[in-house]
């Protein structure tokens, strides 16, 4: 885990990482997800082990390109996890 973590379920950067155009992918369990800064953050779902180029996108939302959506996003994507999510 990062040391000044975002999310207290999920390691993801900094917003600083977004503002240069980085992309981060990442997953819990089964659920991945992938976040793409631009003139908006957005952010997709999708459950699997696939990249997101051959995945079912199950959803995309875009928010804001600025820290206060960018935590509302990480909020957001938290409370996509379910308990089967994370099930072994």
């Amino acid at each position: 885990m990062r040391k000044n973590p975002v999310s207290q379920v999920f390691d993801i950067p900094q917003y600083t990482y977004f503002e240069f155009g980085n992309t981060f992918t990442g997953s819990l369990g089964s659920l991945s997800y992938k976040i793409v800064p631009g003139e908006q953050f957005t952010i997709q779902i999708w459950h699997g082990r696939l990249c997101s180029d051959l995945a079912e996108i199950e959803e995309e939302r875009q928010y804001p390109m600025n820290e206060e959506s960018f935590h509302t996003m990480l909020r957001w994507l938290e409370a996509q996890v379910k308990p089967e999510d994370t099930a072994k």
